[in-house]
């Protein structure tokens, strides 16, 4: 059972990256995608810095790791945040969602092509799942006269790239703090991004309605900044299977949040693959004992 405590900030943590979806979206009505990740990074960077240096943690790198961050940082943070800013611009959000949260299949495929994982029967049935939403979404983008099948690629682009991060995150050996590793890996991150968005982007010109202000304070200070400090706060004690149920909800919490924050009419392909989500989520993350009792 988990401490009341550790619940919820649990359910607190799932809410924020779940609302994080349709935020962004609303985000784009106003700023082009480079400039707002470029924005909402440097924001979340400095806040996690004032607060582990206010808490204490040690924020330097070892000598001779910054070459190894620096190749961590490329999927993780630039791949990941990149290319899934042009997924949510170019779909709806809890679509966008739905797509960005095949990353632990691809993890569990990419595992058995160049790790030679075993590919279990559960994993064959996670697997379906996922190939059946993306399919779904796939054939309604196609169908319809305004389909963006293109921000599909973008989503399953950055679904990959995380996945890759992830499995050089657990094969690369790396004796740094996971606090000091995130600062690093999104502080380096920020400039390459500026550089993008000036290169690409035409400057925005800050005269931002509030909502939009309020939507910029929301990418800095709780997708980057508060939910980091809450993740990294309680990820050590969490058992396998809370972590997993977190995940599964997300994705969830983007597609029904988004109805009321930018007025998205989900289909019921959407509902659908939803739920093929979430049976591969379950499939792929709860341990299997779990997976049987539930």
């Amino acid at each position: 059972m988990l401490p009341v405590r550790n619940l919820v900030a649990l359910v607190l943590l799932t809410l924020m990256w779940g609302v994080n979806w349709p935020v962004m979206k609303l985000s784009l009505r106003e700023m082009t995608p480079l400039y707002f990740r470029a924005v909402t990074m440097t924001g979340g960077v400095l806040l996690l810095i004032g607060w582990y240096r206010n808490r204490g943690a040690k924020l330097a790198l070892p000598p001779g790791s910054l070459p190894r961050v620096v190749m961590l940082l490329v999927p993780n943070i630039l791949g990941w945040h990149t290319l899934s800013i042009f997924g949510v611009q170019a779909l709806a959000s809890g679509r966008a969602a739905i797509l960005g949260f095949t990353m632990p299949i691809f993890t569990v495929l990419f595992g058995v092509a160049l790790f030679r994982e075993k590919m279990t029967p559960r994993l064959w049935l996670a697997t379906g799942c996922a190939a059946g939403a993306v399919m779904l979404l796939l054939w309604h983008e196609l169908a319809t006269i305004a389909g963006r099948p293109a921000g599909m690629v973008w989503m399953l682009s950055a679904a990959a790239c995380w996945a890759i991060g992830t499995l050089l995150l657990k094969r690369m050996p790396l004796q740094v703090p996971t606090e000091a590793l995130t600062v690093w890996m999104i502080g380096l991150s920020v400039p390459v991004l500026w550089m993008l968005a000036i290169t690409l982007e035409q400057a925005p010109s800050w005269s931002f309605s509030p909502t939009m202000w309020a939507a910029l304070a929301y990418g800095f200070a709780i997708n980057y900044g508060a939910a980091q400090i809450i993740w990294f706060g309680i990820a050590r004690s969490l058992p396998p299977v809370a972590s997993a149920l977190s995940i599964m909800f997300v994705p969830v919490i983007g597609l029904g949040s988004a109805m009321w924050i930018t007025g998205e009419r989900p289909f019921t392909e959407d509902y659908l693959a939803a739920l093929l989500i979430i049976a591969a989520l379950g499939a792929t993350l709860l341990p299997a004992g779990k997976a049987r009792t539930a």
